[in-house]
């Protein structure tokens, strides 16, 4: 954005977005229980010499899976194709997330289909949604949980897609704010 009534630019040609220097211990959306401290030094600190780090271990962790299932539950949502719903899956969690584990760790996971169902839209017209199982929602939640402060850390904080405690409407608040200190247009980089 350049700001209006400038006879010339104040943005150096190698202007560089600030990052957000607030590191993974601070980010109140993340799972305390899936990032040992030892897990988030290395995060901070990045990982040095290419050498690449297995991650499905932490993603079949008891504790990651245990915290993927709280968040699915809290969701409630309808069954998938197996039929079994978040209040029957809660009656034998214990069994489910260790078949969980077992079938991530020797890699025999495999997601079921996803079951169709349609949702009101108004004036007669529905929408198409797709129901995942309630085993196959913790197995996405618990990658989520261990794959998202990765990325996290490397969006910039002018990012505001899809991302956690960030929204559209944060988008707008920012534009807002630009338009009110004056500036009145914006370059786009695709």
């Amino acid at each position: 954005m350049q700001q209006p009534n400038k006879a010339a630019s104040t943005v150096p040609v190698t202007a560089k977005q600030e990052a957000d220097n607030s590191g993974p211990r601070s980010w109140a959306w993340g799972e305390a229980g899936v990032w040992t401290e030892r897990m988030l030094a290395a995060l901070e600190n990045g990982v040095t010499g290419g050498r690449g780090y297995s991650l499905r271990d932490k993603v079949y962790a008891v504790r990651t899976l245990e915290a993927a299932w709280k968040r699915v539950a809290v969701n409630r949502g309808a069954a998938g194709v197996d039929r079994v719903s978040v209040q029957r899956f809660a009656r034998q969690a214990a069994r489910y997330l260790a078949e969980v584990a077992q079938e991530l760790r020797d890699g025999s996971y495999r997601p079921e289909p996803v079951r169709r169902g349609y949702i009101p839209k108004g004036q007669g017209r529905t929408r198409p949604l797709g129901m995942a199982t309630v085993k196959d929602r913790i197995a996405q939640a618990a990658v989520k949980l261990v794959l998202e402060p990765i990325f996290e850390r490397e969006f910039l904080p002018c990012s505001f897609g899809f991302r956690p405690a960030r929204s559209s409407k944060d988008a707008v608040r920012e534009v807002a704010g630009w338009l009110k200190a004056g500036y009145s247009w914006v370059v786009a980089l695709a």
